[in-house]
């Protein structure tokens, strides 16, 4: 099934009233965007070009979850017309930053109009729930919840391509908006971005298919790649929940160790933005190997594997099947 939808009724509204908007009410120079993230500030900037000037608070190989922001991301946030957020309370810290900051534009949330996974619902184990959908039984750790609270529902839902061109559609509306002047453009951006966006689901759903059943489970640092799963067939298990806040109990590792051998699982793969130390301690007493290192949660810097939102999406979906199948 493509992922391509029409372009929301509302921003189309936008886009047609922004035609007829006067010279003098169009910003002079670019707009200022802050995106929480990596991978939001990417997103703006493909959308944006260059007529968004975009400051991103947590930047490449950077943990959102853990994340403390400075007096200079309150200033950015404070003189941003638009910002952009994740939302399903991914950014623990950022209503604290918008107080203090006194933040008087447009707060964006990228998320709005997807359908989350509930928490309990997205931490599998078993691949044969659900009449042979992805696994969702609770991940080694569904218990231990300490550290930041992400609430009831998995924010981490850039992992879906699907998703991604929701977040592009909330994006692109609310540029064109504070912006008619440039409507256009972003709504050419959107288009050809929802494109590339397509063209790589189709791809990833072509390398994931060609794995055998038995090799459709994968062990990660923390929990982060249910819509990724869910999406594509896989099951995910890690002995962190959907915070790297929270740690793995003794009991945790143990039942994880334990299913890795169970299932004769023969790689873990570590994580970008986690301390990889617990993962090389599992592979090492279950003889796994470390598969490589997948980008949950932030981008790399300009000459890592993943500098954008595509290659990190190409770059997680090649490692996993490489190391699957060898």
């Amino acid at each position: 099934m493509p992922i391509r939808r029409a372009f929301p009724n509302a921003v189309a509204a936008v886009l047609l009233l922004s035609f007829a908007a006067p010279a003098a009410a169009q910003p002079h120079g670019p707009i200022p965007v802050v995106a929480t993230f990596s991978i939001l500030g990417d997103m703006v900037k493909r959308i944006g070009g260059e007529h968004v000037a975009v400051t991103t608070l947590v930047g490449p190989d950077g943990d959102t979850h853990v994340y403390q922001p400075t007096p200079a991301d309150a200033r950015s946030v404070r003189e941003a017309r638009i910002l952009v957020v994740n939302g399903l309370q991914f950014e623990g810290w950022l209503d604290r930053l918008i107080d203090a900051s006194d933040f008087r534009g447009v707060r964006v949330a990228a998320t709005d109009g997807i359908e989350p996974i509930a928490f309990d619902d997205g931490h599998g184990s078993d691949p044969h729930a659900r009449d042979g959908e992805a696994g969702h039984d609770k991940h080694a750790g569904d218990d231990d919840r300490e550290g930041h609270d992400h609430g009831a529902l998995d924010p981490h839902a850039w992992q879906s391509l699907r998703n991604a061109v929701v977040y592009v559609d909330n994006i692109a509306a609310a540029l064109a908006e504070a912006d008619p002047g440039n409507a256009g453009a972003y709504h050419r951006n959107r288009e050809a971005y929802v494109d590339r966006l397509e063209a790589l689901d189709a791809k990833i759903r072509e390398l994931v298919a060609r794995l055998p059943a038995a090799a459709r489970t994968v062990v990660t640092s923390h929990d982060a790649f249910q819509y990724f799963g869910r999406d594509y067939g896989l099951t995910f298990i890690a002995p962190q929940g959907l915070s790297t806040e929270s740690e793995a109990s003794a009991k945790d590792v143990a039942r994880l160790i334990r299913q890795i051998r169970e299932r004769g699982i023969r790689a873990v793969f570590i994580e970008n933005v986690a301390d990889p130390r617990l993962l090389k301690r599992i592979a090492d007493e279950t003889g796994a190997a470390i598969g490589g290192t997948l980008y949950p949660g932030a981008l790399s810097g300009p000459d890592g594997r993943a500098p954008t939102y595509l290659d990190m999406m190409r770059h997680n979906a090649t490692t996993l099947a490489q190391a699957l199948t060898s």
